[in-house]
């Protein structure tokens, strides 16, 4: 099978996750999946607190033995959750909200963007991962594709909010599923956790590989020809 590749797109910001269904439809993979642990669809994520994080982050210098008056401290609240509105404000993104834009162009092949960059932060620890992600699929009979900037944006959407690794594959390739139709999709993820590299087990330099295959992409020759090229660097 003949393939378009493609060097990661610079990111920029992300807007969306996949979502919902409507009224009477069945439920996709996203949905039964935010079902099973429990997650809230971003319809249903209150807006961000900046004054209550500020508060939060205060009680937290306190609780190690900080002094958060003293001068070097004195605005690190107010930094820490400005930051984090932005780290995790995939919580009120769709994926629907990037994968909109679609060509006709009548490409039957696989298209695969290498080597996105993704920071995300380990729901465990609060404390970030981060590494790149490769995404392929192979375009509906129609042909349509999506523009190539919007995959990277994908990533982030899922990326900036509390996740593991392992649902944030996943949750990339169901949205790739629910708004694009591929007749197949891959993503890998390769990342290095801070929560293992820097306490804990300390073991800095592993990289943690998550994939998820969907539709013809479990196909053993086109799976193998995906990887082939996700790992030939």
């Amino acid at each position: 099978m003949g393939t378009s590749t493609h060097p990661a797109p610079g990111t920029g910001t992300g807007t969306g996750t996949g979502t919902g269904t409507g009224t009477g439809a069945a439920p996709t993979a996203i949905t039964r999946a935010r079902a099973a642990e429990d997650l809230r669809a971003p319809a249903d994520v209150p807006p961000y607190d900046q004054e209550r994080a500020e508060a939060a982050v205060r009680e937290l210098l306190l609780a190690v033995g900080e002094d958060p008056d003293r001068e070097g401290l004195r605005e690190t609240p107010a930094r820490v959750a400005r930051a984090y509105r932005e780290i995790f404000a995939g919580l009120r993104q769709e994926a629907a909200d990037v994968l909109t834009t679609t060509f006709d162009l009548g490409h039957e092949e696989m298209v695969l963007v290498k080597d996105i960059e993704v920071y995300s932060t380990c729901e465990h620890h609060l404390v970030p991962f981060h590494g790149v992600a490769h995404i392929g699929y192979i375009p509906n009979v129609d042909g349509r594709i999506t523009g190539l900037s919007k995959l990277a944006r994908l990533v982030e959407v899922f990326a900036r909010r509390p996740q593991v690794q392992e649902r944030l594959t996943s949750q990339i390739a169901d949205a790739l599923v629910e708004h694009l139709q591929p007749r197949g999709a891959i993503v890998v993820v390769e990342c290095e956790h801070l929560c293992m590299s820097m306490r804990g087990v300390r073991k800095p330099g592993s990289r943690t590989v998550t994939s998820a295959v969907r539709g013809q992409m479990r196909d053993g020759a086109t799976r193998a020809e995906a990887m082939s090229l996700i790992l030939g660097r």
